[in-house]
């Protein structure tokens, strides 16, 4: 292998909880609750699939059914998937929908697992260009940069700004393209093997890590660095 291409939500980074979530928004706008009140809501919110990043909701309901599919293909369209999710659960101020979708977008809302520096990194040294690969409808370029890694990376290729979306092979070929890279000596990692999957259409080899909290995943990326010598 030749090149690298890495999914960033669940492969190299990990959104914070969802009780975290609501916490930080709600200390910033200054609102007070109970903490049975703090937990019972953001078990609503995990259970409705508020936090982009976070567990997908148990039901989308169907109103939200078209905007929930093509999420990922503008940032207009991902903003209404979640906060019109957020929105299934009362909050004691309307305006916390918007500010819960704000934070997720914050470098402080996001941590780099704890081997993905070292990865990346390592992948420097040995000459291997590497891009990161996402359906998101945001930039997640600041986050990068924020925790220090966005120096070990040559391109990304993010959904919302191409109107394509994973498994489509045109998504992987265009990072191919980006890289100088040969899709046939590519490696895919990602954490979703329907959407990273897709990868292997265009040729490429593909590396799955489990979807896990930070604490929980300490070094599912090393062994990516034994199948790129």
């Amino acid at each position: 292998m030749t090149a690298v291409l890495f999914d960033f939500s669940g492969t190299l980074f990990r959104v914070e909880s969802c009780e975290a979530w609501l916490r930080a928004v709600l200390a910033e706008a200054r609102i007070h609750l109970p903490e049975a009140e703090v937990t019972r809501t953001a078990r609503a919110l995990e259970e409705a699939g508020a936090l982009p990043g976070g567990a997908p909701p148990a039901r989308v309901p169907d109103e939200l059914a078209t905007v929930w599919e093509t999420r990922d293909e503008t940032p207009e369209l991902h903003r209404a998937a979640y906060t019109g999710l957020s929105r299934r659960v009362p909050l004691p101020d309307p305006a916390l929908h918007e500010a819960l979708y704000e934070r997720h977008m914050t470098p402080a809302a996001w941590r780099p697992y704890p081997d993905a520096a070292e990865v990346l990194r390592t992948l420097r040294e040995r000459g291997i260009p590497v891009g990161v690969v996402s359906n998101i409808g945001w930039d997640p370029r600041p986050v990068f940069r924020a925790h220090g890694l966005d120096p070990y990376v040559d391109t990304y290729v993010l959904s919302y700004e191409h109107g394509l979306r994973k498994p489509d092979p045109a998504l992987f070929a265009t990072a191919c393209a980006a890289l100088g890279a040969d899709p046939a000596r590519t490696l895919m990692v990602g954490d979703d093997r329907r959407a990273d999957g897709g990868a292997a259409a265009l040729g490429c080899g593909v590396h799955f890590v489990d979807h896990l909290p930070v604490r929980e995943r300490p070094d599912g990326l090393r062994p990516v660095l034994d199948l790129v010598p």
